[in-house]
C-alpha cells in the first residue's frame, strides 16, 4: 500500500491540530543533522515570510538576527523561534557539518542533464555536476526496505516547476520512519508554486519557497543566505493519520563513521542501477550472446 504521508496533495489538509499530535519515533538513531534536526527552517541571514505559513518545528537564524512575518505565519508549539542565539548558532554548526559530509559521499549515479521528473529511483547517492530540475513527479522507491536513503548532490541550483511532486513509496516495516532523504545544494534552491516536496534541503546559500509549497517530512536549512516563505505548510515530523507514522522527518539511513564521514547505517539497502542502466546492461548482454552464437555458426 502506498504511504499516503509522502508526496500527495492530501498534505494540504495538514492543520495545527494534526501537527500537535506528532511525536518523534521511539528508538530513532541520532540524525546526521545534529541539533539542526529540531529546526524546520534555519537561515544564515534572514527568515522572511508572507501569508499564513504553518510550521511545526523550530525556526531560526544565525549569524543573522531577522525573522519577519510571524504572525501571520504560525510556529506550532513546542516549536519556537531562535534569533542569533546559542541554539541557532549550534544548529548552524551542525548543519555545516552535515552538508560537508553529504557533499563528500561517493556517488552511485550521475544524473547531470536529466530532469528528475518521471524518474523512479531506489536507495543511493545521486549526483548533478551543476543544476538539477524537477518537473512533474519524482518517485522514490524504498522497495520495502528499512533504512532506505537518497542523497542528491547538486553542484549549483535546485529548481522545481509548479505542482511538482516528490513521492515516497513502498516503505519498510517501520513505515518509512527510519528512511533518509537529503538534498545537498551547492548554491540556492527555489521550489515552484504548490510543489509537494519531501526531505531535508541543505543549501549553501539561500532557499525560496513560493506560494503553497508543502513538506510534511523534512527541513529547509540555509547556511549563508535567506529562507523565504509564502503561505507554505512545513513540518519536520510526518503527521499522524493518512498512514503517517509520526516519525522524525526522513532524517535516517545515514550516520557518521569514526573518520567523520557520512555513510549508510548498517542494514541499509545497497544501491542498484536505475532502470535505464539496467536496460542498457541487458541490451549489451543480449548483443554479446547473439554475436557469440553467430560466430559459432560461421565457424
Amino acid at each position: 500500500m502506498k504511504n499516503k504521508c509522502f508526496g500527495t496533495k492530501a498534505l494540504l489538509t495538514l492543520t495545527v491540530f494534526a501537527a500537535l499530535l506528532c511525536a518523534p519515533f521511539p528508538g530513532q538513531a541520532t540524525s546526521i543533522l545534529g541539533t539542526a534536526d529540531s529546526f524546520t527552517v534555519l537561515a544564515g541571514s534572514t527568515v522572511t515570510n508572507t501569508g499564513t505559513t504553518t510550521i511545526q518545528g523550530n525556526v531560526g537564524v544565525s549569524p543573522g538576527s531577522a525573522v519577519t512575518g510571524f504572525p501571520p505565519g504560525i510556529v506550532t508549539p513546542p516549536g519556537t523561534i531562535h534569533t542569533a542565539d546559542a541554539v541557532a548558532g549550534q544548529a548552524q554548526s551542525d548543519n555545516t557539518t552535515a552538508y560537508n559530509g553529504l557533499a563528500g559521499m561517493p556517488f552511485n549515479f550521475n544524473l547531470t542533464g536529466q530532469d528528475l521528473g518521471g524518474l523512479t529511483l531506489t536507495s543511493g547517492v545521486y549526483h548533478f555536476d551543476t543544476l538539477a530540475q524537477l518537473t512533474g513527479t519524482l518517485t522514490l522507491d524504498a522497495q520495502g526496505a528499512n533504512n532506505a536513503f537518497w542523497v542528491f548532490q547538486i553542484g549549483s541550483t535546485l529548481t522545481t516547476a509548479s505542482s511538482s511532486v516528490v513521492n515516497f513509496i513502498n516503505p519498510g516495516s517501520n513505515n518509512g520512519s527510519d528512511a533518509g532523504l537529503f538534498w545537498q545544494v551547492g548554491s540556492s534552491a527555489t521550489l515552484g508554486t504548490s510543489t509537494a516536496f519531501e526531505g531535508n534541503l541543505l543549501a549553501l546559500t539561500s532557499i525560496t519557497l513560493t506560494t503553497g509549497v508543502t513538506d510534511p517530512n523534512g527541513r529547509f536549512l540555509a547556511q549563508n543566505g535567506a529562507v523565504t516563505l509564502d503561505t507554505d505548510v512545513l513540518s519536520n515530523v510526518c503527521p499522524l493519520g493518512n498512514y503517517g507514522n509520526g516519525g522524525p522527518g526522513l532524517n535516517g539511513g545515514l550516520e557518521f563513521n569514526n573518520n567523520g564521514e557520512v555513510v549508510p547505517v548498517p542494514g541499509a539497502p545497497s544501491p542498484v542501477p536505475e532502470p535505464g542502466t539496467m536496460m542498457l546492461l541487458s541490451v549489451g548482454l543480449l548483443g554479446l550472446a547473439v554475436y557469440g552464437k553467430r560466430r559459432k555458426i560461421h565457424n
